[in-house]
Order: structure tokens, then sequence, then C-alpha cells
């Protein structure tokens, strides 16, 4: 057992905490209040070759796994960034190079993957649906075979980046629910060009993350060729897992790392502000919680890249999916309590917006809902690991 990061991966992390320097709490705070896209941010992991992790290099990549993608997220989001140091990455890299690399034609991966890794190509997914949320096998979202093509029509919520996107997976069903053999069934992933007319895009007015606009997508009598599907028609669940599950363990660590840089806000403001005679940082009020959260965190960190090197092996869904909730559970508990904290040790600069504290406890707040909720990963350690009967139907 070897926790040892190798010496190419601890470049990868210098050049990430470099690069997090360039984009300290202060730009963020600047994008966020007028609700502007970090195109200098962009630029820079362009460059630095992050949105190829995961791409071959015969299309422009790095080939490596999602173990060094969380490590990057990881560096940029501990080290200034908060969670615009995964969000960017993930919308691009784990959406769309990831399935694409995994489940893509030849014509596929050459049409997408070198502009992903180049920065040119921004990416979406679009999965929610209004009447769906967490459970995918409601999709009504509906692909209807025409020609040699389908016509697709429905409704998507929460789409991140699809006002930028060039590019966007499009999960349908290709035949309902009420007609498939098993709910596994007749779910089909599809490759859509944007901007088309045949998608409306709306930016949803939203509680935090405002550097990246979040839509509703609707979907009307859009036309796209056979040559759309994404992997199999109508065996698309499995391939979606492996999206799903990227997707969590980004976040997860995303969590364990602004949960940190809130705690280091907050010893280093605790050890100069003095309320009486010492450093509020030296209270037992203040240390017990934080420092509990901070091991927690760092347990929790250890979990998740313990679920990226079984993704990145061959590990079975049932095992990745384990390892990945409870990561995921612990992880964004813990930040909470961290950011939390760190706002109690700031006192009223904590909930000032130029104190940043504010912003992060909005932006961990998300991770309790999306890409799953708290609860729905307690359900799946409950019922998965510890064997108990499912609780909701």
């Amino acid at each position: 057992m070897d926790f040892s990061f190798t010496e190419e991966q601890r470049l990868m992390a210098e050049t990430a905490r470099k690069i997090a320097k360039d984009f300290p709490p202060d730009y963020w705070y600047e994008k966020e209040e007028k609700g502007e896209f970090g195109e200098e941010f962009w630029r820079a992991i362009s460059d630095a070759g992050f949105l190829g992790i995961l791409i071959p290099e015969e299309y422009g990549g790095v080939g490596l796994g999602v173990t060094e993608l969380m490590l990057v997220i990881q560096e940029l989001c501990e080290n200034g960034c908060g969670m615009a140091g995964n969000w960017y990455i993930c919308l691009t890299e784990v959406f769309g190079a990831n399935p694409i690399v995994r489940y893509g034609t030849e014509e596929q991966k050459e049409k997408y993957l070198p502009g992903i890794a180049k920065g040119e190509l921004e990416f979406c997914m679009a999965l929610t649906e209004p009447n769906a949320g967490t459970n995918t096998f409601r999709t009504e979202t509906f692909a209807k075979k025409e020609g040699n093509g389908y016509r697709i029509n429905g409704t998507k919520m929460f789409i991140s980046g699809a006002d930028r996107a060039k590019g966007m997976l499009l999960i349908a069903r290709t035949t309902k629910a009420n007609e498939a053999p098993k709910k596994t069934h007749g779910i089909t992933l599809f490759l859509v060009d944007l901007p088309n007319e045949a998608v409306k895009v709306s930016p949803i007015p939203k509680h935090g993350i405002n550097y990246s606009k979040t839509c509703e997508v609707v979907i009307e009598d859009l036309w796209v060729p056979e040559s759309a599907v994404l992997g199999e028609v109508d065996k698309g669940w499995y391939a979606l897992l492996d999206v799903l599950d990227p997707e969590r363990l980004v976040f997860t660590i995303a969590s364990t790392a602004i949960g940190k840089l809130a705690i280091k806000y907050a010893v280093d403001y605790g050890n100069q502000r003095k309320v009486f005679a010492d450093p509020i940082s030296s209270y037992q009020a203040l240390q017990h919680p934080i420092a509990e959260a901070y091991s927690s965190l760092v347990s929790a960190e250890l979990l998740a890249y313990k679920a990226g090197w079984l993704f990145d092996h061959g590990g079975n869904y049932r095992e990745i999916g384990a390892v990945a909730n409870m990561a995921k559970a612990v992880a964004v508990e813990n930040a909470t309590k961290a950011v939390y904290w760190a706002m109690q040790t700031l006192g009223g600069y904590g909930y000032a917006k130029e104190y940043h504290v504010e912003r992060w406890w909005r932006e961990i707040n998300l991770v309790r809902l999306a890409p799953v909720t708290q609860q729905m990963a307690l359900n799946y350690i409950a019922q998965h690991v510890l064997g108990m009967p499912r609780s909701y139907r």
C-alpha cells in the first residue's frame, strides 16, 4: 500500500499551486460580484494542460487519470480558488472529455478531444430535469428515432455552463420507462453541438458560484444524426455512471480543499486577533471544532483518493460507489463545519464579503445538494455497504 505521489504528480500539484497564487480569493471575489467568467483563469489552466488530463496524448492531452485530476483540483481549490478550482475543469473535462474518451467513436474523439485539451471547446452536461432530479430513471426528455437520426424534446434544469458551452452531453430516453424491460434500459447519451436554435438556454439567478452561469435548457424538436449517439442506444446508464462517479469525486476533493482553505484563513486570523489578553486561537472553544473538522477532512481526502485509484484501475461500480459516497458524506459534512467555524472565528468579518469566508460558505452548501444530496449518499451507504433495506421507492 503506497500513499506517495509520483514525481509527475508532484510536479502537476506544484504547477496547480503556482496557478492558484495568480488567482487569489480577491480575484474570485471580483468575478463573483460581477457575475463574470474567469477568462484569465481559464487560459491559465488550459495552457497548463489541465483540461487534457484525461485525454490521451494522440488527441493533445496528457493521458492520465482521475487521481491526477483530483490532485490538480485539490491544489487549485485549497490555495485560494475555492470552488472555481473545480468548477470549470469538471464541466468540460468530466462531462465532456471523460465520456468521449471512454465511449466515443474515433470520429467523435477527433472532433471534440483536441479542442477540449486546448481549452477551445467548453462542455456541459444536460441531465437534471424538473420532475426527475436525483432519480435519473424518471428522465422525460425523449429522443424519437426519425430517419437516420433522432428528434429530441424535453427540459433540463440546473445545467451549468450551458450559456458558453460548444458541446453538451445530453441524457435522454430512447425507450419509455413503462416500455423498458428493466429500469436501467432505455437511456441514451448524445453529443450535441451548441449553440443550436432548437436549444433554448436561460440562466437561473442563484445563491453563489456566479462566476459561472447555471441554466434552464429547453429542447424543442432538436434533430441530431445517429453519429451523435455516445456509446450504445438504450444502454447509456452504465456509461453515465462513469461520468457521475468522477463528478462525485472531484466535488468531494474540492470540498475537503475548501474546508482546509477556510481553516487556514481562520487560523491566520485567530493567531493575530486579540480580544482580551491572548489570541483568540488559543481558546479551546475554537480550537476543538476546527481541529476536529480538519482531521475529518484529511480522512475524507484519503478515502476520496482511494476511490480515484479504484476508478483508474478498473474497480467495480459497487466498490467505487461505496467509497465515493462515504468520502462525499464525510467531506461535505466536515467542510461545512470548517467553514462555519472559520466564520465564527472571524466574527463580523466572517460575514463581510471582502473576507471571502461567506463566499466559501455559499459554495460549500451547494455540495450538500449536488452532485448528490447528503441524504442520498447516506442512503447508498446504508443499503449497499451495510445491507439495510432500501428506504425509498
